[in-house]
């Protein structure tokens, strides 16, 4: 396979099959319209967050609904949008829409659980499903010019060869999403897209 080097949309040379991403806009969708929910009824958020306490009791739903609702209400509503946005297309451009399943609610529901068994006990979010998305894409990225062929700029592949260490470092601090990006990066090498020959940019 021929190494090209890819300087406009680095991404779609990734992407053989031109995917819109209307899973990405409908959990974006449902995403808003929990946020929208809980700041028009506030008592919605302290229904649905994780809590250890509540789960504990038997209410084990919250580890799925608190991937939903967000613990940082309005600003935590809007910039987990926006990540989710961004990342989620790339993510469905390159995985396809059943890959980006597997990472996006695979990584949230392993970060709910990793923070109520240890983490962050009381919280809410999709910041960790998106980070299971940036994972995966790094995986991606770090095999692009063997796998696949292309050459992405080089301040994608720091990037992505940074995910790992700075995963590792947030979870040392104890932050909950370095240990989903680490579960996205394993399961994005295994279910990394097959090669295909790229068109020449």
């Amino acid at each position: 396979m021929t190494t090209r080097a890819t300087s406009r949309n680095p991404f779609a040379a990734l992407a053989p099959v031109r995917r819109r991403p209307y899973l990405t806009a409908a959990v974006f969708a449902v995403t808003l319209a929990c946020g929208i929910a809980q700041l028009v009824h506030p008592p919605l958020y302290d229904a649905m967050h994780r809590d250890a306490a509540r789960i504990d009791a038997g209410q084990w739903y919250r580890l799925l609904t608190g991937m939903f609702f967000q613990d940082g209400w309005g600003f935590g509503l809007t910039s987990n949008l926006v990540w989710l946005a961004v990342f989620g297309t790339l993510a469905e451009r390159v995985f396809g829409r059943a890959r980006w399943l597997v990472l996006y609610f695979g990584c949230g529901l392993f970060g709910q659980v990793m923070s109520y068994l240890w983490l962050n006990p009381v919280g809410a979010g999709n910041s960790m499903c998106t980070a299971g998305l940036i994972g995966g894409l790094a995986a991606v990225v770090m095999v692009a010019s063997r796998r696949y062929g292309v050459v992405l700029p080089v301040q994608f592949r720091i990037m992505a060869f940074a995910v790992p260490v700075l995963a590792v470092a947030d979870t040392v601090v104890h932050d909950n999403h370095g240990l989903p990006a680490l579960l996205g990066i394993g399961l994005g090498f295994l279910l990394l897209p097959a090669p295909v020959q790229v068109a020449q940019q």
